[in-house]
C-alpha cells in the first residue's frame, strides 16, 4: 500500500473471512471517488475500466461474456432472450450492449456521469445512481443481477448482496458476481519473489479482497447456493516465470496478450469448454486473476 494510503489496514471480515480496508470510507465519499475520479486519467495506470481499454480488447471480452450467457441459460434453464438483466456498476455498458444482442432487456446504473451518458447514447436503459441503495429501479425484480468487478469497491458488500435478494432478484434469478481473486498463493509468491509491496491493495477504490472461497462463503451466508464458479487465467505465473509485470507496464500487456492467445487459440480449436473445465478447477484450489460466481437464492 502506497504511502498516499497509509491511513489504511487491512482486516479480516469476521464472519465471511474476506479482507477489509479500515477505516471504511463514507458511501458518500465512495460515491464521490467513482463519479468524479475512477475514470479519470489518475486511475488508468491500475484499472482497465477505460472505454479505450475494454474496446481494444472486445472480442476477448465478448467471449468471456458469452459464456456468462452459456452459464445463465444453462442455470436457469431457458434462453438469455426476453430475460431481465440488471448491470449493477455498469461501466460503459459492454456486458449490457452484448446481452442485449442476445436478446435480454437490459437495466444499469452506474455513479459516473460520463459513462452513464455513453450507455445512454447507445440507446440502453441506464441511470446515475450511487451504489448506497440497490433498488434504483423501483419494485421491479429482475431474473439475472450482475455485479462485474464492483463488489470489492463497496463500503459493505455484504448488506449489498443482502439487499439484491431482499429487493431486486426475481424468484429462481441468478445472481452473477465477479471480483478480483486477490491474495491467492501465486500472487503472494510473486509478491516476495520480487520484494514487492502488495501491489493489488488500491484505497480507496479497492475496499474488499475476495478469493473463490471466501466469495462463496459471503454468498451462502447471505441466504444463497451456489450453483458455478470458475476462475480466471493465473496471470501471477508470468511473475513466476520471470516476467515482472508491476515493475514494468509494457511487460504487463506482452502478458495480457499472451493470456488472450492462450484463450482465443483453444476457443479456435473448438476447446472452449475445456477451458472453462481448467478454470472450473482453479477456483476450486484459490487461484486464478479472477474469480466469477453464479447463485440462486436457497429453497
Amino acid at each position: 500500500m502506497n504511502d498516499a494510503n497509509s491511513k489504511y489496514t487491512v482486516q479480516r471480515h469476521s464472519q465471511f473471512g474476506f479482507l477489509q480496508v479500515s477505516p471504511t470510507p463514507s458511501a458518500q465519499e465512495i460515491t464521490r471517488f467513482y463519479a468524479e475520479e475512477f475514470y479519470s486519467a489518475k486511475y488508468k495506470a491500475f484499472n482497465n475500466s477505460a472505454l479505450e481499454v475494454q474496446e481494444a480488447d472486445r472480442e476477448f471480452h465478448d467471449a468471456h461474456r458469452q459464456d456468462i450467457v452459456d452459464t445463465v441459460e444453462r442455470l436457469s434453464g431457458r434462453p438469455l432472450a426476453g430475460q431481465f438483466i440488471l448491470d449493477i456498476g455498469c461501466g460503459w455498458g459492454q456486458a449490457m450492449r452484448y446481452f442485449a444482442s442476445k436478446g435480454a432487456q437490459c437495466f444499469g446504473f452506474d455513479p459516473a456521469t460520463e459513462a452513464v451518458d455513453y450507455v445512454r447514447s447507445r440507446g440502453l436503459e441506464c441511470v446515475r445512481a450511487g451504489m448506497e441503495r440497490m433498488d434504483v429501479f423501483g419494485d421491479r425484480r429482475f431474473d439475472v443481477v450482475t455485479l462485474m468487478n464492483v463488489l470489492e469497491h463497496l463500503a459493505d458488500p455484504v448488506a449489498v448482496i443482502s439487499e439484491i435478494r431482499a429487493k431486486v432478484l426475481a424468484p429462481n434469478g441468478l445472481l452473477v458476481i465477479e471480483v478480483p481473486n486477490e491474495f491467492n498463493a501465486f500472487q503472494v509468491a510473486g509478491q516476495k519473489l520480487y520484494s514487492l509491496e502488495p501491489w493489488w491493495l488500491a484505497p480507496p477504490a479497492h475496499l474488499n479482497y475476495f478469493s473463490a472461497s471466501t466469495l462463496s462463503d459471503t454468498l451462502r451466508g447471505t441466504g444463497f447456493v451456489v450453483r458455478h464458479l470458475e476462475a480466471s487465467f493465473p496471470m501471477e505465473m508470468f511473475l513466476l516465470m520471470g516476467d515482472n509485470y508491476v515493475a514494468d507496464k509494457a511487460c504487463g500487456r506482452a502478458c495480457h496478450e499472451r493470456r488472450m492467445a492462450f484463450e482465443m487459440n483453444l476457443r479456435a480449436m473448438g476447446m472452449g469448454e475445456k477451458l472453462r473445465d481448467f478454470y472450473a478447477a482453479m477456483a476450486q484450489v484459490d487461484l486464478g486473476r479472477q474469480v466469477i460466481a453464479y447463485a440462486s437464492e436457497e429453497d
